[in-house]
């Protein structure tokens, strides 16, 4: 049944993953991730989808031979299907899968695909009834490969900073002073140095883990605590427990300069990585060294903001690399937001750049409300920056320029998303060939929730979608060209020319086919193609950006390519 029109807007997805093959059981079988068609009985009609869940899990129940074989079923079921085929997905081994087909309820069992994690699956149904659907990155950056949601019917997010920051400054015993990030309220607090103390040495001590402090004498001291092994709020109570009076995190390599504000316990500050090896420098110096604690608050017009947060997931995606994943970032650390447990919290993840993009969308979509879910999402990627406030491009962790694989197509700008001049856009039906080229027809049928014949539509390639973004690959043996072609809709003025801007690196040479788009109308559309060729040697990942320029509108694409 079709939606109203009204409620056609937005669709928030949180981000999650599947353990598609994680786990170890009866000797060297290995627990994989299955697709289990069942045959529908006549007689059995379902209206929740509980109740189907339950019907599956006691046919998975027959199949075992566990002794709490209810129990087990449960624990395998990873999701139900009701609406776009009968089944469900289970973790399974090769010989339960190969007992199972033996009952008279079988039909068929293949791996499940990718794009039938329980997130892409219900994105596609929403984007097939209009619905735009926002997902997290996730938060297991700064390492490659981590990103996760990357169906590319889906918006994927990563998280930045926002030019506001909470401050809180550590002082030390011979003068030296440095930030870090604080949400402590400092009522009435006595800024007086203490002693300060770092448990060297002892690797849970000095990471604070808990009851690591219990032969150590901190109290009424501050104590230097390493992150990572447990959360930044267990370091503070195992600090507040022992009798410490304040905690400063210092973080690890891999987060470098990337701070975060919590509200702790006791007084704290959160510093980076070279920071830390100062203090622990100082500490090293001196046999009495002290520190003290001053609390700024809230901070205006950081510097060099946006930069990327170090947990934001990073690109390249394994399952889809001819897509740039993430799409877009957006605000997603210290995120002041109402909580359930209390009036007000402070988090950071992917998890709060999310909203902030499903909010703009919604906002996207109500001053254009004939845009389809692709329009808003190319709106989105096509109008967003890459430069800071310092006029300098956005930074990583390190201080580093951030690469497409953290920023995506860059921050989101929502003013200029509203009118964006250019889209492009794909309609469902458009993403049937691509899944075809990945998988086989029953597969694609249970993702896009029809019955699809992928004998019949010529399968493309991830690159030849039309992508607000380019992401392709260029073997060192192959000296031919590769062409994309792309499909602009003219959603700004009636009359308008663009005319193309393209930036590649030098170990490629690129060529667009026509250099300029003229438009009469408004939702004319006109196509290009994209030529790439590779000039010689050279690896690794670069990057470039196609621009069309009007009068008014500069829609850019980002390009990424892996030169092998």
């Amino acid at each position: 049944m079709a939606l109203p029109k009204r409620f056609l807007s937005l669709l928030v997805c949180l981000f999650a993953s599947l353990p598609l093959s994680c786990l170890h059981v009866h000797g060297s079988d290995e627990l994989k991730a299955f697709i289990v068609h069942v045959k529908r009985p006549e007689n059995l009609s379902f209206s929740v989808a509980e109740q189907w869940a339950g019907w599956y899990s006691s046919l998975l129940s027959l199949a075992s031979l566990e002794a709490n074989a209810t129990d087990f079923a449960r624990s395998r079921v990873i999701h139900s299907y009701r609406h776009v085929a009968t089944g469900f997905s289970a973790l399974l081994t090769e010989r339960e899968v190969e007992a199972m087909s033996k009952l008279g309820w079988f039909l068929h069992a293949g791996s499940v695909p990718f794009h039938s994690d329980p997130v892409a699956l219900a994105g596609f149904e929403a984007i097939n009834r209009g619905v735009f659907v926002s997902c997290s990155a996730g938060n297991s950056g700064p390492d490659p490969y981590t990103v996760t949601n990357t169906a590319p019917w889906l918006l994927t997010v990563g998280a930045s900073t926002m030019d506001r920051s909470f401050l809180g400054t550590v002082k030390l015993g011979d003068g030296q002073e440095w930030e870090g990030a604080s949400l402590y309220p400092p009522r009435n607090f006595d800024a007086k140095m203490l002693p300060l103390v770092y448990a060297a040495g002892d690797v849970a001590a000095s990471h604070c883990l808990n009851d690591s402090l219990n032969g150590v004498d901190v109290r009424g001291k501050i104590v230097l605590c390493d992150r990572g092994d447990n959360s930044r709020l267990e370091k503070a109570e195992v600090v507040k427990s022992a009798g410490g009076a304040g905690v400063i995190l210092v973080n690890t390599p891999e987060d470098a300069y990337s701070t975060v504000a919590d509200p702790l316990v006791l007084p704290a500050s959160n510093v980076p990585y070279v920071v830390g090896l100062k203090i622990k420098a100082y500490i090293n110096s001196t046999s009495a060294p002290e520190a003290s604690l001053v609390f700024n608050g809230t901070v205006m017009h950081t510097p060099h903001s946006p930069s990327m947060a170090s947990f934001s997931s990073r690109g390249p995606s394994q399952i889809t690399p001819g897509i740039l994943k993430p799409d877009i970032t957006g605000p997603g650390v210290s995120i002041l937001a109402a909580w359930t447990m209390q009036k007000f919290n402070m988090i950071s993840g992917t998890s709060m750049s999310c909203p902030h993009l499903s909010g703009i969308a919604a906002l996207i979509r109500k001053a254009n409300p004939d845009w389809s879910p692709a329009a808003i999402k190319s709106a989105i990627m096509t109008t967003a920056y890459v430069t800071d406030n310092s006029r300098g491009p956005i930074l990583d962790e390190r201080h580093l320029p951030a690469d497409f694989f953290a920023i995506g197509a860059g921050h989101v700008n929502p003013p200029k998303a509203i009118d964006p001049g250019l889209v492009y856009d794909l309609t469902p039906q458009d993403y049937i060939p691509y899944l075809c080229g990945l998988y086989e027809s029953y597969l694609v049928e249970v993702i896009v929730g029809r019955p699809v014949d992928c004998s019949s539509p010529k399968s493309i390639r991830e690159g030849e979608l039309n992508y607000p973004s380019i992401s392709l690959t260029l073997p060192a043996n192959n000296l031919k060209s590769v062409r994309y072609r792309r499909t602009v809709t003219n959603v700004g003025e009636p009359t308008s020319t663009y005319r193309v801007k393209l930036d590649v690196p030098q170990e490629v040479s690129a060529t667009v086919t026509p250099t300029r788009l003229s438009f009469d109308e408004l939702n004319q559309k006109q196509s290009f193609s994209i030529s790439f060729r590779r000039n010689g040697g050279g690896s690794g990942a670069v990057q470039g950006q196609l621009l069309w320029v009007s009068t008014k509108h500069v829609v850019r694409s980002p390009i990424s390519i892996r030169l092998e």
